[in-house]
This record gives C-alpha cells, sequence and structure tokens, in this order.
C-alpha cells in the first residue's frame, strides 16, 4: 500500500498546510492525520503517537510534539492488561485455561473466605472482590507468588461473581499466577516468547535494560484535591495507596523491569496497533496468532453497568474493556484497553482495524478525548473506503 510522508502536491493553485507531525499515512486515512496535526497545532506541549493496522497492513504511523518521537517508548498504564489478555487467550486457544473452570480448580491456596466457587471468567472480568488489599503491595513483589500468596489469602470486599468493580492493578495478580500455574512459565516469558518476538512487536511486558535509552517518563499533574487516598477505602486500595500512585508506576524501573501485567507495560503506539493487528487480522501476510473463535470467547461482554469499584459505567469482557455510550471507542465488536494516561490500544474486528495511541503527557478526558475522537475518524475513513 502506498503511503505517504505528508499531503501530496496537487494541480490546484492553493497548497495544503505542512504537516506537523512525522510519519508516514495512507492517501484514504489523510483527513485522521489532519485532525492528529490539529490538536498539536492546538497545544505546544502536547505530544503523542497514533498508529492503525488495516487488514494487515499499516496504514498510519505518526508521532508529534515534543518528547515523544518516532523512535521513542513510554508508559501506557492499563494498556498492559490488553497485551497480557491476547497472551492469557492463548492459554485459553491452547486447552490449558478453561474460563468456566474455578479459579480454586488450578489455584487451590485461592479458594478460602467464599472464593471457592468463582470462575476464571469471572474472575478476569472485574467480578471477584478483590481490588486491592489494607496495606498495599510492594512495589518489588509485582509480579511475584508472594503477591498472589496475599491475594489468595484476602477475604472479598463483595460477594466473588455477585457484582463487578476495576480490579486496577490485582488483575495482573490474577492473571500471572494462572499461568505460572497453567502453563509452568511467567506471563511476561509467555507473552516474550509468543507474541512480541515472533511478530515484531514494540510492545514490553517486562523491558529489557537495552531498552531503556529508548523510554520516556510519562509526565502528569498530581490533583491537589486527589493527593490523599484513604488507603482503607476502595480509591486506596484499587490504587495501592499509600505505597505509590498509579501515576507513577512506570516511570519506576522496577516496575518497568517486572512487566507488571496491570500497569507496567511500555512500548509505542506502533507496538500496540500492531500487537491487536498480529493478534487478529495478522500482519504482512501471517495469520492472526488467535482463532476467530478464542476471540468471540475473549471479547464476549461479561459486564456492564455501574462500576463498584470506579463509582462510573463500565463494560469488560474477559480482560478486555468493551465499547459502551461512556467510552466509545469502537464497534459492537471491538476490544481492547484504554491506560490511566489516556493511551488507548484495540482491535475492532469490524473494521478489521488494530488501533494504538499513546500521549507523552496524561491526558484528561479519556471517555471523550483525542484518542476516541481519532478512533471515530479511523473507522470513518475505514467507512468510506
Amino acid at each position: 500500500m502506498d503511503l505517504s510522508t505528508g499531503p501530496r502536491p496537487t494541480s490546484s493553485a492553493a497548497a495544503p498546510a505542512p504537516t506537523l507531525s512525522v510519519g508516514t499515512a495512507a492517501p484514504e486515512f489523510r483527513a485522521v492525520r489532519e485532525l492528529f496535526d490539529s490538536f498539536l497545532a492546538q497545544d505546544p506541549e502536547y505530544s503523542a503517537q497514533l498508529a492503525v493496522y488495516r487488514a494487515g497492513a499499516k496504514v498510519l504511523d505518526l508521532a508529534g510534539g515534543p518528547g515523544l518521537g518516532p523512535d521513542d517508548i513510554t508508559g501506557t498504564y492499563s494498556c498492559s492488561k490488553g497485551a497480557a489478555g491476547l497472551a492469557m487467550a492463548l492459554l485459553v486457544q491452547d486447552g490449558l485455561l478453561d474460563l468456566d473452570a474455578t479459579v480454586a480448580s488450578y489455584w487451590p491456596g485461592f479458594g478460602e473466605h467464599g472464593k471457592d466457587r468463582l470462575t476464571v471468567r469471572q474472575a478476569l472480568s472485574h467480578q471477584a472482590g478483590l481490588p486491592g488489599i489494607a496495606g498495599g503491595f510492594a512495589l518489588e513483589d509485582f509480579p511475584t507468588p508472594k503477591a498472589a500468596r496475599a491475594l489468595a489469602a484476602a477475604v472479598p470486599l463483595w460477594r466473588p461473581g455477585g457484582t463487578f468493580g476495576y480490579h486496577a492493578l490485582t488483575i495482573g495478580i490474577l492473571m500471572e499466577e494462572l499461568c505460572r500455574r497453567v502453563a509452568g512459565i511467567s506471563l511476561q516469558d509467555l507473552y516474550a516468547e509468543r507474541v512480541r518476538r515472533p511478530f515484531g512487536i514494540d510492545f514490553f511486558l517486562g523491558l529489557p535494560a537495552e531498552e531503556e535509552p529508548r523510554y520516556r517518563e510519562v509526565l502528569y499533574t498530581e490533583d491537589p484535591a486527589a493527593a490523599w487516598l484513604d488507603p482503607l477505602g476502595y480509591a486506596g486500595l484499587n490504587s495501592n495507596a499509600p505505597v505509590s500512585t498509579i501515576m507513577e508506576l512506570p516511570n519506576h524501573r522496577v516496575i518497568r523491569a517486572g512487566g507488571m501485567s496491570s500497569a507496567g507495560g511500555v512500548g509505542s503506539a506502533e507496538g500496540l496497533a500492531r500487537l491487536y493487528a498480529a493478534a487478529t487480522t495478522g500482519v504482512e501476510g501471517r495469520p492472526g496468532f488467535l482463532a476467530p473463535r478464542t476471540v468471540g470467547l475473549m471479547a464476549e461482554e461479561q459486564v456492564w453497568g455501574l462500576d463498584r469499584s470506579s463509582g462510573q459505567d463500565n463494560a469488560f469482557a474477559v480482560v478486555f474493556m468493551k465499547p459502551q455510550p461512556g467510552r466509545d471507542f469502537g464497534s459492537h465488536l471491538a476490544f481492547g484497553h484504554e491506560g490511566a494516561s489516556a493511551a488507548l490500544g484495540f482491535a475492532d474486528p469490524s473494521y478489521g482495524i488494530g488501533f494504538g495511541y499513546v500521549p507523552r503527557r496524561s491526558e484528561e478526558g479519556r471517555t471523550n478525548g483525542r484518542a476516541q475522537r481519532l478512533s471515530a475518524a479511523v473507522r470513518q475513513a475505514c467507512a468510506a473506503s
């Protein structure tokens, strides 16, 4: 596919405005680039990357603004859950993990305090009642069996399976321990060996030391009104207070190196887009590593409504976020995950795309912000071509 590096000259006397972003865009996605450039023009401090694969081919790969170039990588927070979820999908596809089996059937120590009937499907759609533990986890305990033992011993905050609430960090502990028990290796190694390396994906769960020079710290502004969280309240438990705030996590080398699957993933927008494309449509002539049936199992919506942890509407498949009126990032078939910085990665089988958006500076308005506007423009371009 022919990719333009900027607007092409025309015979019209009025030349197109120069682009502010660097990178490539297929002609049918020129309007998406123009929208991205408009964000750059409006805010001189704004910097981000945007990438899209369509039917296995890269059609957008852009970067712009200060401090985040096309070859840079940064923290993506809960976009990490999407990468981990795709690795867990391989365990389901291989027949090693049954979504309708109980967690305790794989992990006997987990079955205390009424958690014995909780299924894998429920646990991985935020229904376990374990958004955190009193006192939190030490950073060096992510991701280790020590964290898993502490979670297994915890008393759930609600009847497991009775409702749902976002498990911002602990869903990673659940995934990691299940992977260790059914596959005999860490989730980070499974992802590297079967996803990242074979498909050349620029997204890491466990950043190697040699990649550290590419890392750019996430920039964020602490809200003074939210500087203190009750460590025994829902928000405090969910954010691991008082050990660390969510926003600090990827800027700690111990988190990047360990590859904490709930929030420690590091990569580029191109890496996120290629990850979701490699799983579904395949890339560059190679088939997707997940069969359509597996995609259907993992992407099927499990819960939707008032999130017990956040008090806001949310919708989840198995691990993945689903589009809903408050987070309208894709079609009804789309699945993926956003991050606390407003990073976003997803696959949308309706349009055959893998999408990645990564800002350098944390953004407000995750539900209707730049990522959602760019996603809508991408889908509109797909529908028109």
